[in-house]
């Protein structure tokens, strides 16, 4: 897989019925290693190491239920009273950021009502803090880390 804008990570890998798989540490299991997991579990590593996120606090790969369809959300992060605090849509490397992503991430924000939003294809990555009174998002250099 092709390196990432993420510091290096050392993740499990092994092969199985010809598919690469790597071990998700929230999932608890080995997934296939597409492009998008391993986006996925770069950001996994980055909120845990970087950010301090406890593992408890991170959910990933979750059905939720929108306008009647199911859709499946990339990333969740919990803040310490249980409220969603972080939505995290990641796409392949060479799916581009555009504004279809931000309208995905958007969508499925009215559901779930994150405080911040993060957009990645793991080259770039885009942050915003949520103002839902408003209706807006504003730009921002990177999320918080994590606090009690």
């Amino acid at each position: 897989m092709q390196p990432l804008n993420f510091p290096s990570y050392t993740f499990r890998v092994k092969n199985s019925e010809n598919r690469t798989l790597i071990f998700d540490d929230i999932r608890k299991k080995f997934v296939v290693l597409t492009p998008e997991e391993w986006v996925r579990q770069h950001v996994v590593r980055y909120l845990l190491i970087e950010k301090k996120y406890p593992i408890n606090h991170i959910n990933v790969e979750k059905q939720i239920k929108l306008n009647g369809l199911i859709k499946r959300y990339d990333i969740v992060v919990f803040n310490s009273n249980g409220k969603l605090h972080i939505l995290i849509e990641c796409k392949a490397p060479a799916i581009p950021i555009s504004q279809t992503t931000f309208d995905q991430i958007a969508q499925y924000n009215i559901k779930l009502n994150a405080n911040y939003l993060m957009v990645t294809n793991g080259l770039s990555h885009f942050y915003c803090q949520t103002d839902t009174q408003a209706e807006k998002y504003e730009f921002m250099q990177e999320i918080p880390d994590f606090s009690r």
